[in-house]
């Protein structure tokens, strides 16, 4: 391999959960209805933090309601 950057790995759906420290409900919510950047290789949703992080940056997230995780 020559002068590559480095690879961002993937995460899985509960390592997201623990980074953003919501729900798995939480986000498969985001994902459906407010577009959060994810990609579904067969049953598995796979996520890169640093598109998250822009996602989040950019307001794309912000809720309209502040208790969305009420359950």
């Amino acid at each position: 391999m020559a002068n590559t950057d480095k690879l961002e790995n993937w995460s899985s759906l509960k390592e997201m959960q623990a980074y953003l420290g919501v729900s798995r409900e939480a986000i498969l919510g985001w994902i459906y209805n407010k577009k959060m950047p994810a990609h579904k290789l067969g049953r598995l949703w796979k996520f890169k933090i640093s598109e998250v992080d822009k996602w989040i940056r950019s307001g794309e997230g912000a809720s309209d309601s502040e208790s969305e995780d009420d359950n």
